[in-house]
């Protein structure tokens, strides 16, 4: 039996960037001068990537801002669909990517939590059995009956992150969200992580440190205004 967790293929995403040159005068100038008309730039985001994933591995993903990293992410969790390629998935995929997704501001954080979990294909009787669980690992305390939308950046992410670690994904895929909040709860994340690396999860983490990546993966890859420059181990 294989135990290739993730495959993706030549994977690239093309967004669309309008320039125009002001507001309603200048649009209707553009329909009898050239010079005032709109103009569509394709912009390559990412290009051409491929790598496989199996049961335990875990790959950093490194560059600077606007290098492609997080719109891979998002590509690999399915948030956004590919212009060509293919990315295939065997296995349940928890997505950390952006701070407050999959939460509704307006209700506490209990109820938010069964609302992430449904999110991720748990039931309700399956969220009932964690919440528990969920809710301590957290540390918000009676946060927890409180609407989200007071919640800190910090206090976001514990839930997020205390969610997606308690849905037993096959595939964490973490932003830099985990920069976030104090030292003790970081700690607390990466030792929960190293736990389900040892049982299996592959993890994909995206990070501006190498030193990062270097504690929690194994591979790297190296991106560039959306192209692989450099992969490899550490």
């Amino acid at each position: 039996m294989s135990n290739v967790i993730l495959k993706v293929k030549n994977l690239s995403k093309d967004f669309m960037v309008r320039h125009n040159h002001g507001g309603m005068k200048h649009k209707i100038a553009g329909l009898f001068n050239p010079r005032f008309q709109e103009r569509i730039e394709t912009l390559r985001a990412v290009n051409d990537v491929s790598f496989t994933l199996c049961k335990g591995e875990s790959l950093s993903l490194i560059g600077h801002n606007g290098s492609g990293k997080s719109t891979l992410l998002q590509l690999v969790s399915g948030i956004l669909l590919p212009t060509s390629g293919s990315v295939q998935a065997f296995g349940r995929i928890a997505p950390l990517i952006e701070l407050g997704v999959g939460f509704h501001p307006e209700l506490t954080g209990e109820e938010n939590i069964y609302l992430n979990a449904s999110l991720y294909g748990l039931t309700n009787r399956e969220t009932r059995s964690r919440f528990n669980d969920i809710a301590d690992f957290s540390g918000l305390g009676n946060f927890i009956d409180t609407p989200v939308k007071n919640y800190s950046s910090g206090m976001y992410m514990r839930l997020g992150f205390s969610v997606a670690v308690h849905v037993d994904p096959q595939i964490l895929l973490a932003d830099e969200v985990l920069a976030v909040g104090d030292q003790d709860f970081q700690d607390k994340c990466y030792q929960r992580i190293r736990h389900m690396q040892d049982d299996g999860m592959a993890l994909i983490l995206v990070t501006h440190s190498k030193e990062q990546g270097q504690r929690f993966c194994q591979r790297y890859l190296h991106l560039e205004k959306g192209c692989v420059t450099d992969e490899g181990r550490f």
